[in-house]
């Protein structure tokens, strides 16, 4: 079984081998907070989007720079933080508050998705490699990933610290964690494995051939203070879906998760188009996750989901497709999954993206503002930069806005994470690339930047 890499892992993997509605333009303003360097003092490739404290500081992680201890591309990957200015005409202020050092350490390395906030203002995430797990990619020993916390420093001016929450000890528990992890009410985590488990054999030839799962992490009220896992489902491949994305949404009652996997579903040729899933709680005390699959994407409707789920809180589902659309656009969606009283899902295809004008192959999640429109990002665009995107729901229709349409150095370009509103209806978010920064090569190290009507 073949098919098109995953964004991360084809990221991952380049360390190793070298409805329709018109579309209208709405321009903000976009102003960028930081860009960055790279290199051992400075993170690049932001991994994610970012997340607010209560103070208005930012946080997010990267995939590269910082300590070069890694096994798998050498840069292990940083946590920062940007503060807002004290004066008005004053720049952010960026600070690293963690540098991974990698398995060599036992440590985490390349983080893969953004972070999550507690009330305790600590802050969780994932990295795709590192830990003390058995890994081996391409010779090396890689580690197989893991989960972690990073604290606030207990007085001011002190060091932020890190924890290994859980570290993959084989590939049998997951192997390359990807994307945002989310809480329950009871303090569990649940994220995603790109690849891994037990299931699939042939979903990818560097990894194993696994094709992933979806994992509960649980903190054990213990002096050593450990946490376990459990993985709900092993994804199998085919029919089933395959490497699952992060971005996990749980329902109200916490009885199922929601999610999206890349590829699988078994209704196009190759590894699949991808589908979306839910896994439901045992029935009964120790028994076993039951997983569905709700939808199987077909190309026409959209192929290839790179990102999660997000609810509007009555049960419907919206989420991008990387690819595919009506008329075989190869432009990517958005698209809408509706419940029905007898246990089905109707799928609502939003919007198509058209010619690159409007944005391409979108590859973040979505996010609500107080009005119920949908807010996003697109990596690529006519400028190829990408795009902000609005849609707006106009009668049994949808129409879509580019907010904005970046246009490379200095300006950012390929936003992929997860979008954020402030209190007052700015968006702030990250590119993967461009920006200001010298010490990434052509490219350019990435940049967070704030949107503004």
């Amino acid at each position: 079984m073949t098919h098109k890499p995953h964004p991360r892992v084809a990221s991952c993997l380049l360390l190793f081998i070298l409805t329709f509605a018109s579309t209208a333009s709405a321009e903000w303003k976009e102003k960028v907070l930081y860009s960055f360097q790279g290199g051992v003092n400075d993170g690049s490739l932001p991994a994610g989007g970012v997340v607010f404290d209560s103070q208005g500081n930012l946080y997010g992680a990267t995939t590269y720079g910082g300590l070069t201890a890694c096994a798998i591309g050498g840069e292990c990957g940083t946590v920062f933080q940007l503060s807002p200015p004290t004066h008005k005409g004053d720049p952010w202020t960026e600070t690293v508050i963690y540098k991974f050092h990698g398995q060599g350490a036992n440590d985490g390395g390349v983080p893969s998705g953004g972070l999550i906030l507690d009330a305790a203002g600590n802050l969780y995430g994932v990295t795709a490699y590192g830990g003390s797990g058995d890994c081996v990619l391409l010779g090396l020993r890689a580690g197989c990933g893991t989960v972690y916390e990073i604290s606030p420093p207990k007085q001011k001016g002190g060091a932020w610290t890190e924890t290994i929450l859980y570290s993959f000890p084989t590939a049998k528990q997951g192997y390359l964690p990807n994307g945002d992890l989310v809480f329950d009410g009871a303090g569990n985590l649940y994220g995603a494995t790109t690849f891994g488990g037990t299931e699939g054999t042939t979903c990818d030839a560097f990894y194993g051939g696994q094709c992933g799962t979806v994992f509960k992490v649980s903190p054990q009220r213990t002096k050593d203070g450990k946490w376990t896992e459990e993985v709900l489902h092993n994804f199998a491949g085919g029919t089933d879906g395959a490497n699952p994305n992060g971005g996990l949404v749980l329902d109200g009652k916490g009885n199922n998760v929601y999610g999206t996997t890349y590829a699988g579903g078994g209704r196009c040729s190759g590894g699949g188009c991808g589908t979306v899933f839910t896994i439901h709680t045992p029935t009964k005390k120790g028994g076993a996750w039951t997983e569905k699959v709700l939808h199987r994407f077909g190309g026409q409707d959209g192929s290839n989901p790179a990102a999660g789920v997000v609810s509007d809180g009555n049960g419907n589902l919206y989420f991008t497709t990387f690819d595919g659309g009506r008329d075989h656009s190869p432009w990517g969606t958005v698209v809408q999954l509706v419940p029905r009283s007898d246990g089905t899902w109707t799928e609502h295809l939003l919007y198509t993206f058209q010619d690159g004008n409007d944005g391409s192959e979108p590859r973040g999640g979505l996010v609500f503002d107080s009005k119920r429109n949908l807010y996003g990002t697109a990596t690529s665009s006519s400028t190829g930069g990408g795009t902000i995107f609005r849609l707006r729901p106009v009668g049994k229709s949808w129409a879509l806005a580019v907010l904005y349409d970046f246009t490379g150095a200095p300006d950012g370009s390929g936003p992929t994470g997860n979008l954020i509103f402030d209190g007052v209806g700015n968006l702030y978010g990250t590119t993967q690339y461009s920006g200001s920064g010298q010490g990434c090569g052509n490219y350019g190290c990435g940049t967070v930047f704030e949107a503004s009507p």
